[in-house]
């Protein structure tokens, strides 16, 4: 079954940095180095806030004084009800669906302290206009995803290539605190981040899912 955006994924955006092992992988020299020593050994978490909320369709503003600006495609996980100290076992039984997400961002330094200024400018987290049933999905660890910028493939992944899978994700981060009904964990995005400009066209699609589109354009002085 499939449901609108907004009555299904009401709740908060988490972010999970790191969790293509293409791009672990490609930072592990830099995970040796102090003060980090090693590599995360919990998720990385950031939130995206409700001021980042954006849909299929919409423009997403180029902020001015910036230079650059990176579109993540992301597969996003919809609970359905509130999971606190869930086993991996049972953590897809609390999973409503999926919806396409477009994880913007400025570049960063630090993978382990994500910005929340890169992260959470206006509109920098489109969300696709539906949440496609858990049970329409046969394997979301076998999903391919792209990145088209202007009708060109500039990215592609699967989510098949996760650190974490989504019961491991869920049972993680509900051991230390609840998720509830309505939240979305945007399980990560791949490594090969691209620059955008204003005019562009982004367009994010998660096989299965759809396609999620959106324009980029320059802040108005």
């Amino acid at each position: 079954m499939r449901r609108a955006i907004s009555e299904a994924a009401t709740g908060t955006l988490f972010g999970v940095a790191l969790n293509y092992q293409g791009l672990l992988h490609s930072r592990l020299e830099e995970f040796q180095q102090p003060p980090y020593q090693k590599p995360p050994v919990k998720p990385v978490l950031f939130i995206k806030t409700p001021n980042t909320r954006n849909g299929d369709g919409q423009a997403v503003v180029f902020p001015a004084g910036v230079e650059r600006l990176q579109p993540g495609p992301a597969l996003g996980v919809v609970l359905g009800r509130d999971a606190s100290r869930v086993s991996e076992d049972e953590a897809m039984d609390y999973v409503a669906g999926y919806v396409i997400v477009n994880e913007f961002s400025l570049p960063e330094d630090s993978y382990y302290r994500p910005a929340v200024k890169a992260k959470c400018r206006d509109g920098f987290c489109p969300l696709g206009s539906e949440v496609v049933g858990r049970d329409e999905i046969a394997d979301p660890h076998a999903l391919p995803l792209r990145l088209l910028v202007n009708g060109e493939v500039r990215q592609q992944n699967s989510t098949a290539n996760l650190v974490r899978s989504i019961p491991r994700l869920i049972a993680e981060i509900s051991e230390f605190m609840t998720l509830h009904a309505g939240d979305v964990l945007i399980t990560g995005t791949p490594e090969g981040r691209v620059d955008v400009q204003p005019g562009d066209e982004v367009v994010v699609e998660i096989e299965g899912l759809g396609r999620l589109v959106n324009h980029v354009v320059a802040e108005e002085a």
